[in-house]
């Protein structure tokens, strides 16, 4: 699995990101964006002893709102979060929650088992546990 670490400290991504929302906000303001955006939830990845573990925040979802699966080496998890808002008779003053669908795809090594990978959902937080294969695990040598 591919992983790449950031530190917040980076002024280098603090000034990039920086200019990243300049420009979502101006497109965002164009008539010819669609009312619902795709979104991506924030992940965290790390790797135990026996498997990898990815958490991502998924706050207001159910589990039948997510898929994940395996394809092309890829794992692959998306969903989607539908609006609660009605426009009848209220007057909305602020929407800050993204609605719409998301897809986040992370690149599989070679040394995992894909066909014993385990989901749970809970409290808005999905867990995929992506186990090592045996060959790959650290072992310990005895010396004689």
């Amino acid at each position: 699995m591919n992983l790449v670490v950031t530190k917040p400290q980076n002024r280098l991504g603090l000034f990039t990101g920086g200019f990243d929302r300049i420009f979502e906000d101006f497109f965002r303001l164009t008539p010819w964006t669609d009312s619902e955006q795709s979104w991506a939830p924030r992940a965290d990845i790390h790797e135990t002893e026996n498997d990898y573990l990815v958490q991502l925040d998924l706050p207001g979802l159910d589990k039948k709102d997510v898929k994940i699966k395996v394809e092309d080496n890829y794992l692959v998890i998306s969903g989607e979060r539908k609006s609660e808002y009605e426009t009848n008779d209220e007057n909305y003053h602020r929407l800050e929650r993204i609605t719409g669908t998301f897809s986040r795809s992370f690149q599989l090594h070679q040394d995992v088992a894909a066909d014993k990978i385990k989901a749970n959902f809970k409290n808005g937080v999905l867990e995929v546990r992506i186990p090592k294969t045996e060959e790959v695990k650290p072992k310990e040598i005895a010396i004689d």
